[in-house]
């Protein structure tokens, strides 16, 4: 489902904008959603990045014995 939102920008900011998709035969709405799409995009790669990075930090831990199973289930 779209939703519609209101932004503020310049007017000269709009128009060129609103110029330069239509060069590539588009529209700044249509440009728009592409951005918010990476937009949203890149920050949830960059929590996958920062979650794959504290996961190779910690698979250097050594207990230094291995935990039987009611050990690893103790509360």
């Amino acid at each position: 489902m779209l939703r519609n939102i209101t932004l503020s920008a310049d007017e000269q900011l709009i128009a060129r904008a609103r110029d330069k998709a239509g060069a590539a035969q588009s529209t700044l709405n249509v440009e728009f959603r592409k951005w918010l799409e990476s937009y949203a995009a890149s920050q949830d790669d960059a929590a996958v990045t920062k979650f794959r990075d504290v996961m190779r930090q910690l698979g250097g831990v050594d207990a230094g014995r291995h935990f039987t199973r009611d050990e690893m289930n103790e509360r």
